[in-house]
């Protein structure tokens, strides 16, 4: 087990008293338990048709956007820093529709938006986002086990597949309930869970998002994935909750992975991994630099 200092036990109990006693700590979440939506799709970005060739190199890139609250600065930052730049997937939590909308249309992205409650803080919708400039198909709903003490909030992931190119990538953007709302056996499910849904794809997989923890990374490994920001520390505070796993890909050249500032744009700074397919060619090294901009294509309509 990780020896844990003594400053992170400090903010720990910072952080939960925080959250304990926050405005509407006593309101409860409103849950969308159907499996089945509601879910948002935009078309900003690629449309399906014959198959392009499959980049070298698949940059990922999470960020917890902490309710929604300020796109224009998370903009800023998806746009103005080097290795965040024209993602092949970017991935986000705690998003509403309105939000995620706005980022496919600024960065010529096609997304799907699945919210997984109306939350008490904001009476905002509350969930998590699959962002590409490539095609995306088959959204659907993955509904996480337990429902959480004190906000008796029930979680879900945003899972699709997305056409790199010639090739399929599974992907979910997840977002696992915090330790303060969830006892650890029961985030341990939600973990299987994602988990056990991955292992019905024969596609690569890549599982990415906020964990509130650094531990159940270790159940990713078990399973046999990558960990790609296993060397990636100070993702929220003292704290490492973002990560990036994947399964059937390799990782770039190093460092495939790292943290950036948030500019203010949230508590949880974005985190980047870059990887690439088994049978291609080693990417290209990645040191501080930026995947080669994408063609963009004309704007087009949201649509439900």
């Amino acid at each position: 087990m990780e020896e844990v200092p003594a400053r992170r036990l400090l903010a720990a109990l910072a952080l939960l008293l925080a959250l304990a006693f926050a405005p509407g700590s006593c309101a409860t979440a409103r849950n969308y338990a159907d499996p089945r939506g509601p879910w948002y799709a935009t078309h900003f970005g690629r449309s399906a048709g014959p198959p392009l060739a499959t980049p070298a190199s698949l940059r990922v890139v999470t960020f917890n956007i902490e309710h929604a609250l300020r796109i224009d600065r998370a903009l800023s930052v998806l746009e103005t820093t080097a290795t965040l730049r024209d993602p092949d997937l970017l991935l986000l939590q705690e998003m509403d529709e309105a939000g995620t909308e706005r980022i496919a249309r600024a960065l010529h992205m096609n997304s799907v938006y699945i919210p997984s409650t109306v939350h008490p803080h904001t009476d905002r919708d509350f969930g998590n986002a699959l962002l590409s400039p490539w095609p995306i198909e088959d959204p659907r709903k993955l509904l996480l086990p337990h429902e959480s003490r004190l906000l008796h909030q029930r979680r879900a992931v945003t899972v699709a597949t997305v056409l790199v190119g010639a090739r399929r990538v599974r992907v979910y953007s997840v977002h696992v309930e915090t330790v303060l709302r969830l006892g650890g056996s029961a985030r341990r499910d939600q973990v299987e869970a994602i988990l056990q849904d991955a292992r019905r794809s024969a596609d690569p997989v890549i599982i990415a998002g906020d964990l509130n923890s650094r531990g159940l990374a270790q159940l990713f490994v078990e399973a046999g994935y990558l960990w790609l920001t296993r060397d990636v520390h100070d993702t929220v505070g003292w704290f490492d909750f973002d990560h990036v796993f994947a399964r059937g890909l390799r990782p770039g050249a190093a460092p495939a992975a790292g943290v950036e500032d948030n500019h203010g744009a949230s508590d949880h700074r974005p985190v980047w991994a870059v990887l690439s397919f088994d049978d291609a060619p080693r990417a290209a090294a990645t040191s501080g630099s930026a995947a080669p901009p994408r063609p963009r294509p004309p704007a087009a309509p949201a649509s439900r």
